[in-house]
C-alpha cells in the first residue's frame, strides 16, 4: 500500500476520534477551555502525531497529513450541513440556564459552568440580579444568551460573544 494512503487513513481515523472524545469529556467550545484543557489538547496533538504520519516524518508526510485533516474537517462540516443526524450526535442542544428569575443550578453542575461564570454572563447584559432574568441559555457555540426580565432595559438580546471560534 503506497504509504501516504496510510497517512490519509491514519490521520481520519485521529480526526473523528478527537470528535468523539471531545464530545464524550465535555460540551465546552474551545472560547470556554481553561489553561489545563489547552495543555491537554497540545500534549494530545502531540502524542496523536507519530499515529498519523508513522515513520514518514518527512516534509511530504507532514503535508499530507496536514491536508487530509483540512479536507476531512470541510466535508465533515458539509455533511454536518447536510445530515440532521450527523450534525444532531455532534452538535448539542441549547440549555435553559435560568428562567423567570430561577437558576437551574443542576444544569449549571452538569455543564460545568460557575455561578461566576453566569453571573458575569448577565452583567455583560446589563443585568444584576439573576431574578430579573427572564431567559438565559447555553447555546451550542458555547455562548450564554440571556434575555432581561426587566421592560426598561433596552439591550435584552446582546448575545456574549467570545475572541474564539468553534472548530465544528
Amino acid at each position: 500500500m503506497n504509504p501516504f494512503i496510510g497517512i490519509i487513513i491514519r490521520s481520519s481515523c485521529v480526526y473523528f476520534f478527537m470528535i468523539i472524545a471531545l464530545q464524550l469529556f465535555g460540551k465546552k467550545e474551545l472560547s470556554q477551555l481553561n489553561t489545563a484543557d489547552v495543555i491537554l489538547i497540545l500534549l494530545i496533538s502531540n502524542s496523536v502525531q507519530n499515529a498519523m504520519v508513522g515513520s514518514n516524518t518527512s516534509l511530504l508526510g507532514g503535508l499530507t497529513a496536514a491536508l487530509a485533516l483540512f479536507i476531512i474537517n470541510v466535508v465533515f462540516k458539509k455533511a454536518m450541513i447536510k445530515s440532521n443526524v450527523i450534525k444532531n450526535l455532534i452538535t448539542s442542544k441549547p440549555e435553559i440556564l435560568i428562567h423567570d428569575g430561577i437558576t437551574d443550578y443542576k444544569t449549571l453542575t452538569r455543564l460545568g459552568i460557575t455561578l461566576e461564570e453566569l453571573e458575569q454572563a448577565i452583567r455583560e447584559h446589563g443585568i444584576e440580579h439573576f431574578e430579573n432574568v427572564k431567559l438565559a441559555m447555553f447555546e451550542t457555540n458555547g455562548t450564554i444568551s440571556v434575555i432581561s426580565g426587566e421592560n426598561n432595559l433596552v439591550q435584552t438580546k446582546h448575545r456574549r460573544k467570545h475572541i474564539h471560534k468553534s472548530m465544528f
